[in-house]
């Protein structure tokens, strides 16, 4: 493609600042429509965005002829039916992270992409921001020797929302999410350490509902092998105290480590034999920038994009097997 034109299926909150300018700022790259099912959200965002057309109707944005690459912005269980029906169009897709509400979903799209020749890409923009690669870096460079551990450690307090019974967000009903918050967070993390270090192999876990806020899971404890060997093993609570609250990643060597964070972006920790440095690269203001660029410039044949629908399947393979689907 020498241009890009996007149309957006689903305009929520991720899209305000996280993705939907950026596309607009990559040189090769513009946003010709939006959908949503309510026709006045559709409408205030277009206007709002700049974009000129707007439908309540997938289909319809997708068979627009001026559209010839689709954002699925919507929540994982309605990813599969969007990005098929947008590849059986010939017409490529970037899905928001996890890729869809399961494994097996994933192989479907898959599937119809290896059909089709039509590529697929997933929201996974950790593995291109500056932070992330400079860990990278670091462990390339041997700054801790060889690898052997890798722990995970996150917690946080319920959000408000989450006390509402009578209107959850759908991001802890396991029917329209996937899972809980660990299958919206823990994807993150799981997949910017396969992409450090390969896919993850093995994977298993004790999950439970201890608050008895929603349906899904609230806490969650898990080991996992990837493929070169390392170990690894990683424990969530969404139900702490706000005392209690943890975001670290941490990765072991026989010469050092380095502790970093996922979500609040703490200074990268570097430790060995040479004493303790700290490391806090910039991100874009809008956080997935180089990964939209990084799909854009694939798409145009310029290189290639790692975040794919393969890559992020395994991410789905190992959530579920940790929660026990697989």
């Amino acid at each position: 493609m020498e241009k890009v034109k996007w149309g957006f299926i689903g305009c929520g909150s991720v899209t305000e600042v996280k993705s939907g300018p950026a596309f607009q700022q990559i040189e090769g790259s513009s946003v010709e429509a939006v959908m949503c099912r309510n026709e006045n959200r559709a409408k205030e965002y277009a206007k709002r965005h700049h974009i000129k057309k707007y439908y309540i109707d997938a289909q319809e944005l997708i068979n627009d002829s001026e559209v010839n690459a689709v954002y699925i912005a919507t929540p994982p269980s309605s990813h599969a039916t969007y990005a098929i029906m947008a590849m059986k169009a010939g017409k490529p897709v970037y899905i928001e992270k996890p890729m869809a509400s399961s494994y097996e979903e994933c192989n479907r799209i898959n599937r119809v992409s290896q059909e089709t020749g039509v590529p697929c890409f997933v929201a996974y923009y950790r593995r291109y921001l500056p932070y992330f690669r400079k860990v990278k870096e670091l462990i390339r460079n041997n700054e801790i020797g060889s690898v052997n551990n890798i722990q995970i450690r996150f917690s946080q307090p319920p959000y408000k929302e989450d006390y509402n019974s009578q209107n959850l967000p759908w991001r802890v009903i396991p029917e329209i999410a996937g899972g809980g918050y660990f299958y919206d967070l823990g994807s993150h993390q799981l997949d910017i350490l396969q992409d450090i270090f390969g896919c993850i192999l093995e994977a298993a876990g004790y999950v439970n509902n201890l608050a008895g806020l929603y349906p899904a899971e609230d806490t969650v404890s898990a080991c996992f092998k990837f493929e070169s060997g390392i170990v690894g093993s990683g424990s969530w609570s969404f139900i702490t105290s706000k005392v209690a609250k943890e975001d670290r990643i941490k990765i072991i060597g026989d010469k050092g480590e380095i502790q970093f964070s996922t979500f609040t972006f703490e200074p990268i920790a570097l430790v060995n034999e040479n004493g303790k440095k700290e490391f806090l690269p910039e991100n874009p203001k809008h956080i997935q920038q180089y990964l939209i660029q990084a799909v854009v410039e694939d798409l145009q044949g310029k290189s290639q994009c790692s975040s794919t629908g393969i890559s992020a399947t395994m991410t789905n393979w190992a959530l579920d097997k940790i929660l026990g689907k697989e």
